[in-house]
């Protein structure tokens, strides 16, 4: 039983199978010929390993980062990272985690089904990485290991039906279609940085029509100026952390600004590869996700992760990133003054978070909206995790915590829940949630029908 368990943890938490998978069930929904199901599958399986092959290049490159960074400006507190703490927490409540997972994604499916909210989350270590916080927080309101796993599933459900709809009408306007959706923890991030573009810029002025002299011309290529603009932030601060610290743990014994402006192009490699990867992805997932819309969930919409959103905009990516790291920093130095616990930038979520913020602040306020959207995003990633802490129990105090905007608002949500009214305030607090998207759903069927008469 446990081996079997384990199996379908491990393709539900694995994005490249999983979404094959899927991609395969909507092909043979569609009853096409048996080669096309396997292209389709496997096609979307190595689309997937592409993007994640990208990922790990990009995290790969700025680990390193993050450590010149800490040495280079003496820099102690607590770093979020989701993958850290997961491997934590995943010690304990490693068995919740995978059950409340399984149950979430049944759910999410069943909301998709009953309500108007039509979104499938296919981003698997995400929803592993949900339900881990999930599992640790209701951990703390003694609740039966039924319940644990019922309402933790439930509440992972709705919030991998609720975020990509938040995002939804500013992927609409990125995308410039209502086939695919974004799944991704950074979700009420991205759609606050919409709204912010939306009143503090002009996106008629796009990140992608920034008009450089002939002589820059070169810049309009995205892999280009991504090298040279993160080769000058490396150099920088490998300047400031030292040859000596670099060399000894870090290069192996390269000069630190040779090994500085190679990260920097493993960098803009990793950028380089995730949207080869995505392009493959959409052409596949697209089409073969018709069958699950026309058969299992009407309208179904698939919820991807969120490099399925770079290649809209890429000069938006690397300006989304680079204002939110500032917005961290500058969250940083309001931390140290007014003596709060110290939250360090972390690069990574700065990366993923900041650059797809980036491209949503884009779409709906040109570049104003990139910068201004993606700092925003940046700020609240910075104190939210602050918030979220008191509640991960003996587990907020590790040194590192979640760090994404959906992690911030379940966790602060049901945590404050917990620690306020117990146990049946949790259950009454998620349920009460179902209920407003049914009546949601209601209501958007009777102004329907009311129309149509």
């Amino acid at each position: 039983m446990n081996s079997f368990l384990n199996l379908l943890i491990n393709i539900a938490s694995t994005p490249a199978i999983l979404v094959a998978l899927i991609a395969v069930l909507g092909l043979g929904l569609q009853r096409k010929p048996i080669a096309d199901v396997v292209r389709g599958g496997i096609k979307t399986f190595v689309g997937f390993l592409v993007v994640t092959s990208g990922a790990g290049v990009i995290e790969n490159s700025l680990t390193p980062f993050s450590e010149m960074f800490k040495v280079a400006f003496n820099m102690h507190g607590v770093v979020p990272n989701n993958e850290a703490i997961v491997a934590v927490a995943l010690t304990k409540f490693g068995t919740y985690t995978a059950l409340i997972m399984l149950a979430g994604m049944a759910f999410n499916i069943l909301i998709a089904r009953v309500t108007r909210f039509k979104y499938i989350y296919l981003t698997g270590h995400a929803t592993l990485y949900m339900s881990c916080m999930t599992a640790v927080i209701l951990s703390t309101t003694g609740m039966s290991s039924v319940e644990m796993v019922l309402f933790g599933g439930l509440a992972v459900g709705l919030a991998n039906t609720i975020f990509p709809a938040l995002a939804q009408p500013y992927t609409k306007q990125i995308t410039q279609s209502d086939s695919v959706a974004l799944g991704h923890t950074g979700d009420l991030g991205y759609a606050l940085s919409g709204l912010v573009g939306k009143y503090f810029g002009n996106k008629e002025k796009s990140t992608e029509d920034i008009d450089f002299p002939k002589s820059l011309a070169f810049l309009r290529d995205s892999t280009v100026s991504i090298t040279l603009t993160m080769g000058i932030v490396y150099v920088i601060v490998a300047f400031f952390a030292g040859n000596h610290y670099i060399t000894k743990n870090l290069s192996e014994g390269t000069n630190y600004m040779v090994y500085a402006v190679q990260q920097a192009g493993i960098f803009a490699a990793g950028v380089f590869i995730i949207l080869a990867g995505v392009r493959l992805i959409l052409a596949e997932i697209v089409p073969a996700f018709k069958g699950i819309s026309e058969r299992l969930v009407p309208n179904a919409i698939p919820a991807l992760d969120c490099p399925i959103v770079f290649p809209y905009a890429p000069n938006a990516v690397l300006i989304g990133f680079l204002s939110s790291f500032v917005g961290g920093l500058i969250s940083l130095v309001v931390m140290i003054a007014t003596g709060m616990t110290v939250i360090i930038p972390g690069v990574v979520p700065h990366f993923f978070c900041g650059a797809t913020a980036g491209v949503y602040g884009n779409a709906t306020g040109g570049v104003k909206g990139a910068v201004f959207g993606s700092f925003i995003q940046g700020i609240v990633i910075s104190f939210m995790p602050i918030l979220l802490m008191p509640v991960l129990g003996d587990l907020g105090f590790e040194g590192s915590t979640f760090s994404d905007t959906d992690y911030g608002a379940v966790g602060i949500f049901l945590g404050n829940l917990a620690h306020s009214f117990g146990r049946i305030a949790v259950i009454v607090g998620i349920v009460a949630v179902l209920i407003l998207l049914l009546v949601l759903t209601a209501l958007k069927k009777a102004q329907a029908s009311s129309i149509s008469e």
